[in-house]
């Protein structure tokens, strides 16, 4: 495993984008496309905004997220088999008649993840892609996109790089805006390790001040927070958030909890435990948090990718995960008169 590390290390100093390659100013928003399916000309194209026409009866949002290792091998075989097991967590929500909507925040994907994402039939007819390739990453390795769901709008779309990382991480942010209510949906990769100073206060104030401005009436971010000090513990009470799993009666180091560490190899996890370090924070008066659940869990490469599966094993791993993450679904639904 330590080769892995090495050869990602490297691997992402090879790879950096120059500083003047890159069209973004740091801790500022970047506007960026987002694509959808064309079923007349077969393929993706760009657009800035959507309009669905078929927000009839949508009254809830599930945000999934989940972080897919992009140091392991087999990243093809791994994110194939991630994706039939979100097409089959969320096939009832995308259903005709369901009154649920869903966005998808994936991280740590790596360019041919884009591409694999890109050609499944069930993302091509249910859901818009913010990332068809690398180009609004700063790292050129991996980096985060979203799905949302077609029966949404699309508003705006736009990243903040931030300054402080050493690890190229942003602040992936979509606007949906149903019936004239905006809400804001973010997805981020806070800065890995035990850094000094920490650099994970510094990025979720910046996607804290995001949720906060504009006219949105609710605002989420979710993904991999990375939260292994003590310091992580306060990040959305100091910057006027609510923790999801701790709203819903959650407890802190407690298994029902954690996401990190469960499918780690077995001498990671010796070392360092387990971890609630997937989290989805959220604000705002006209959103209502319903649930909160963890999925995932034993995902594997698939039964017939026999020598993928003993390479994985024979790396450390008790069983040939797919990722070393669970995911965290959250879903809401807007208060009031309001619907969404």
């Amino acid at each position: 495993m330590d080769k892995l590390v090495q050869e990602a290390i490297q691997k992402t100093i090879a790879l950096k984008k120059q500083p003047s390659s890159i069209p973004w100013k740091h801790d500022e928003p970047w506007s960026q496309a987002c694509y959808s399916w064309s079923n007349d000309k077969n393929e993706w194209q760009p657009t800035k905004s959507t309009s669905s026409g078929t927000q009839a009866g949508i009254s809830t949002l599930a945000v999934y997220s989940w972080n897919i290792d992009f140091m392991l091998p087999f990243p093809d075989t791994r994110m194939d088999a991630a994706l039939a097991h979100l097409h089959e967590k969320l096939t009832s929500e995308l259903q005709q008649g369901s009154t649920t909507a869903v966005v998808v925040n994936l991280q740590e994907c790596v360019p041919s993840d884009l591409v694999a994402i890109s050609q499944k039939q069930w993302v091509r007819d249910s859901f818009y892609m913010t990332d068809l390739d690398s180009s609004t990453w700063e790292s050129g390795v991996y980096g985060t996109t979203t799905l949302v769901d077609r029966r949404l709008d699309i508003s705006s779309c736009f990243r903040v790089h931030y300054s402080k990382t050493q690890m190229e991480r942003d602040a992936l942010f979509v606007d949906v805006t149903v019936s004239g209510k905006k809400l804001r949906v973010c997805n981020t990769h806070l800065e890995s390790l035990a850094r000094e100073p920490p650099l994970r206060p510094a990025q979720m104030q910046i996607i804290a001040s995001q949720m906060h401005a504009g006219d949105a009436v609710g605002a989420i971010v979710t993904g991999d927070f990375n939260a292994i000090q003590p310091f992580d513990l306060s990040l959305h009470s100091d910057n006027g958030l609510k923790d999801a799993y701790l709203e819903l009666g959650g407890v802190e180091n407690s298994d029902d909890g954690y996401t990190w560490g469960q499918q780690a190899l077995s001498e990671l996890r010796q070392l360092f435990g387990c971890s609630r370090m997937d989290k989805a924070y959220y604000r705002g008066p006209g959103i209502k948090l319903l649930s909160f659940d963890r999925f995932g869990a034993d995902v594997e490469v698939a039964e017939h990718e026999k020598e993928q599966r003993e390479k994985l094993i024979a790396l450390g791993f008790e069983k040939a995960w797919v990722t070393d993450h669970l995911g965290i679904k959250a879903v809401f639904q807007l208060t009031g008169d309001l619907r969404l």
